[in-house]
């Protein structure tokens, strides 16, 4: 039979290795809405990026999102092709902070009153905690046939969160975009996605 002081360190080694497990992951939550007239993935499977014009003005400041928008097209089965493709590709992203709403999060500053030890009103300034900044991030795509220039796949995800790893999260944004490419789920649906912290 096993020792109890050997079992209780083998529960207590195995709930050090869960937790520390739980830490080193995250779960992104995507809000993604898709439409889709495609049937199959094109042949051949070929695409472009067509950049807006404020895309080309700040070509350094695209470039990050330029290459986790290829990565993730790449791994929808789609493959970059500049001269002849068959899909034209307009990527987009945007980001915004808030704070949340206030009914959860009274004002930050406010007057407080009310009695003490000793008899008598007490009046003064109160300071209240401040509410942690979400961040709002979202990634669009749109496919267009490149000989009849008609949308055939338009898709975006939306996460907020509290952590401010930009543009890392675009990346997972985009895949949870193309999930289900070329026949995705109609209407709003929730996506997760695990990764590394």
């Amino acid at each position: 039979m096993t020792p109890l002081w050997l079992r209780r360190s083998f529960l207590c080694a195995s709930a050090a290795a869960l937790l520390s497990g739980c830490a080193s992951v995250r779960v992104v939550d995507s809000q993604v809405q898709s439409w889709s007239t495609l049937t199959a993935v094109p042949a051949p499977p070929t695409y472009r990026l067509a950049k807006l014009p404020s895309q080309q003005a700040s070509d350094q400041a695209f470039a990050p999102i330029e290459a986790l928008a290829h990565q993730a097209l790449q791994r929808a089965g789609l493959r970059r092709d500049d001269a002849s493709a068959r899909l034209m590709a307009e990527v987009g992203v945007r980001s915004s902070t808030a704070l949340p709403d206030w009914p959860h999060y009274p004002p930050m500053w406010g007057w407080g009153a009310g009695w003490g030890w000793r008899p008598g009103l007490r009046a003064g300034v109160m300071l209240r905690e401040m509410p942690p900044t979400l961040h709002r991030r979202e990634a669009s795509l749109v496919l267009r046939d490149a000989a009849t220039q008609q949308v055939v796949y338009e898709t975006s995800a939306l996460h907020e969160d509290v952590w401010t790893d930009d543009p890392a999260i675009f990346g997972v944004l985009f895949d949870a975009a193309l999930r289900g490419f070329p026949q995705p789920p109609t209407g709003v649906r929730q996506v997760h996605t695990t990764v590394p912290r």
